[in-house]
């Protein structure tokens, strides 16, 4: 706490907090009656369930990126870790992971920490061009499992970025809520539908939408949704859902993929270059952000070059007022549910030049 400049009052009142703790365990027997163990005083760690629990330990494990920040680069969020190596040379790549580990591995000892090796494991992105590294990882004589998918932060990660796994996974949760959706349309009361698509559906399609909403997998969620859409309609299987979408005040898969990645966008604006800010030269296109430089189609369709393509195509009107999050979400829906696009390329073909507010 010291090394964070924690000291004085604030400092006795946690060093209390901590001080002079004990444990113990308690088991039922096959009887049901309670085994205790010995009260035992705490030396290490933080109060499970406690309030300032998850806060102690992040200060704990604060420094971990500085340990590592000259090879890797780390991502820490609560208690989950991600540690990101980058490099063009196999061998170089397979130096700076073995370094890394032991650098890890040092910093784990220092701190009386362990590593859980069932929930630690090593995933490799790759793209067309590149071929998988084959790479047995360890750490402290212990190998970590290579994995080609996993789960972070509600997201499933694979190794060539498809978003398939997750898109799969998605989908009988879908299914669930257009079951239901198609029970509870004996109510005929269109609010009643609305409020549960709302919380049953769109909160899980909505969620992650800016990385997985522009895969060719997600076709799969759109239909599930116009099924929804024709269901809370009573509406038949050959009726058109464009005027259905825009009847309900609802956004198709691709058009709320929009939508979130522009509010994300306007969001972090001031992270972009604008094109003035690149070149000296007067164009039409001074004010729009600058697209990264790439020829990576995986990066094309990540979120800064996507966001940043969509933006500039937006009406000029919009872009103006994108600094003020509020009224550009709002402007921005309304343009969205005018148009109804079912594809992002929909967005980038409509000609904005007579849209009025």
């Amino acid at each position: 706490m010291k090394y964070y400049r924690i000291t004085g009052t604030a400092y006795k009142l946690i060093q209390s907090y901590l001080d002079n703790r004990y444990q113990r365990t308690v088991i039922k027997d096959k009887n049901l009656n309670k085994i205790c163990s010995l009260w035992g005083i705490t030396t290490h760690g933080v109060p499970q369930g406690s309030v300032l629990g998850p806060l102690l330990f992040l200060v704990y494990i604060n420094d971990l990126p500085i340990a590592i920040r000259k090879i890797a680069k780390s991502i820490i969020f609560a208690d989950d870790t991600s540690i990101i190596i980058t490099n063009d040379n196999k061998v170089d790549f397979r130096n700076t992971l073995q370094l890394t580990m032991v650098e890890l591995s040092n910093w784990l000892r220092s701190n009386l920490l362990s590593l859980n090796y069932d929930k630690t494991y090593f995933l490799q992105f790759l793209t067309k061009k590149n071929n998988e590294i084959q790479q047995q990882v360890a750490i402290s004589n212990s190998f970590i499992t290579n994995i080609n998918s996993t789960k972070f932060l509600g997201l499933i990660i694979d190794s060539t970025m498809s978003w398939k796994d997750h898109i799969t996974e998605l989908t009988p949760k879908l299914n669930k809520a257009c079951y239901v959706i198609r029970t509870l349309t004996f109510l005929r009361s269109a609010g009643v539908l609305r409020m549960v698509y709302f919380s049953c559906f769109h909160s899980i399609m909505s969620y992650g939408i800016i990385f997985w909403g522009n895969s060719p997998h997600s076709i799969n969620i759109f239909k599930i949704q116009k099924i929804i859409i024709r269901i809370m309609t009573n509406s038949n299987s050959c009726d058109t859902c464009r005027t259905l979408f825009h009847q309900l005040g609802m956004l198709p898969l691709s058009t709320q993929y929009i939508f979130s990645l522009l509010l994300f966008v306007a969001t972090i604006k001031k992270l972009f270059s604008l094109n003035s800010q690149i070149h000296d030269i007067n164009t039409h296109h001074n004010n729009n952000l600058h697209l990264p430089l790439t020829g990576l189609t995986l990066v094309q369709k990540g979120v800064a070059y996507s966001g940043c393509k969509i933006y500039n195509h937006l009406p000029p009107k919009i872009k103006n007022i994108s600094n003020n999050v509020a009224l550009f979400k709002s402007k921005l829906k309304k343009l969205l549910l005018q148009y109804v696009f079912y594809s992002v390329d929909e967005h980038y073909q409509q000609n904005y030049k007579d849209y009025e507010w």
